[in-house]
């Protein structure tokens, strides 16, 4: 399969946050990963979702129209942070009704103002431009609260993913989360927004075994491609 690769822009240290599209003129879905640094397994999930697509062919049939970005955060990647490089919690910087900074030196800083961050100004418009009917943001999450954590009209997504990877389907991941990207996207915009919480205990190779098949489904149809 070929995938159309562009620049959204650049991280605060001015490396290229990039993405990949099915399809260069319209999209249905987005499928993020790495907006928490010290997630890597999550760039990996997408990274390995990004190869197989790669290698597929899908001869009698066109892919459906999704774009694809492994790492939001690139700097926070190379820094094993879970912020970016001026310390802020990109998913607690969008311009949601309920957002609040938080203490400057807590982990999930939401920033000086919403949307202060390039990486979440350059998602915030993919998304006002795109304008995905549904949306996954993959993470990784420790003390086995690994889920299919849903908003907006979401549900059906998670009941997909569940009935996959087996993760507990729920609409609250259990802590407040004020200007995160699931509750603009998905409370504010009506979005169907999937965080799909892979379990931080299992291995990398793990995670996407147990996702492979539900993420490829939402671009191929089937995961018996190849």
């Amino acid at each position: 399969m070929t995938l159309h690769r562009f620049t959204l822009g650049r991280s605060v240290e001015g490396r290229r946050i990039e993405a990949h599209a099915t399809d260069a003129r319209c999209c249905e879905g987005l499928i993020l990963g790495g907006v928490h640094g010290d997630e890597p397994k999550s760039v990996y999930v997408v990274r390995c979702l990004l190869a197989e697509l790669k290698r597929i062919e899908l001869p009698r049939r066109r892919p459906r129209a999704v774009t694809i970005v492994p790492v939001v955060n690139p700097d926070g990647l190379v820094r094993g942070t879970r912020r970016n490089a001026r310390k802020v919690d990109l998913n607690r910087n969008f311009p949601t009704r309920d957002w609040s900074p938080g203490p400057v030196r807590r982990r999930n800083y939401g920033g000086p103002r919403p949307l202060s961050e390039p990486e979440s100004r350059a998602v915030h418009r993919l998304v006002e431009r795109i304008q995905p009917a549904w949306i996954v943001t993959v993470h990784s999450i420790d003390r086995q609260r690994f889920c299919n954590n849903y908003d907006g009209p979401g549900l059906s997504l998670a009941e997909r993913f569940a009935r996959s990877n087996g993760y507990p389907v729920t609409a609250s991941i259990g802590y407040p989360t004020p200007g995160s990207f699931g509750t603009w996207a998905g409370r504010e915009l009506g979005i169907a927004v999937l965080t799909l919480e892979l379990p931080s205990h299992r291995s990398r190779e793990q995670c996407w075994r147990e996702n492979r098949e539900a993420l490829l489904s939402l671009i191929t149809g089937s995961a018996s491609t190849g």
